[in-house]
């Protein structure tokens, strides 16, 4: 799906509620400034969900390759973009990938492309993180995964407590990432990566 071209059935719906949203906050929705407003919104939220229109396992097997290599692979800050399903406002952050080859690695820009898929959807930081692990494990079958989300939270920055410089971390781990030490060496590893790069 090409986020700019195709767009998903409902279209001209979805920008109908918008038109009668902004009726509701008391706005002139024909009003020169307004007028292409609704349809804009349509369009952009169709864009920032269009994870649910993709397969994340599908796109890990379209560059399953066998190899014999048997040592952590790590896609590290990763950018993401997200929608919160509680006041459907933008988090975002960087997501760490981890993982341990039993046999098969994909594509690494693929692993990028998981996070993609599952952060164009309503999300909760939590359940994001666990997807992204889940999906990575039951497709490529590895020794282990590791993900690491850190995210700000815009439903924390502009309402609510208001904290601007909050920062949420999660963590979701599987297999040989369940012993502490295989943990720590990917801590390690990122932060060493981070400084050489």
């Amino acid at each position: 799906m090409n986020p700019e071209i195709d767009y998903r059935e409902g279209l001209e719906e979805l920008a109908s509620h918008y038109e009668s949203i902004l009726k509701l906050l008391g706005e002139d929705s024909t009003r020169e400034g307004l007028l292409k407003t609704p349809m804009r919104v349509a369009k952009a939220m169709q864009v920032l969900t269009r994870g649910y229109a993709m397969d994340a396992h599908k796109v890990l097997t379209d560059a399953l390759f066998k190899e014999d290599y048997s040592h952590m692979v790590i896609v590290k800050d990763i950018d993401f973009f997200s929608l919160c399903e509680h006041h459907m406002l933008p988090f975002y952050g960087k997501v760490h990938v981890a993982y341990i080859p039993n046999g098969y690695i994909t594509g690494l820009s693929k692993i990028a492309r998981v996070v993609d898929i599952f952060s164009h959807r309503l999300q909760v930081q939590e359940r994001m993180t666990l997807q992204i692990r889940e999906c990575i494990q039951d497709t490529l079958k590895p020794l282990g995964v590791m993900v690491v989300v850190e995210a700000k939270h815009m439903c924390m920055q502009m309402r609510g407590v208001e904290k601007q410089n909050s920062i949420t971390t999660t963590s979701e781990f599987s297999g040989a990432f369940n012993q502490a030490k295989t943990r720590q060496e990917f801590m390690n590893l990122l932060r060493t990566e981070s400084k050489k790069i």
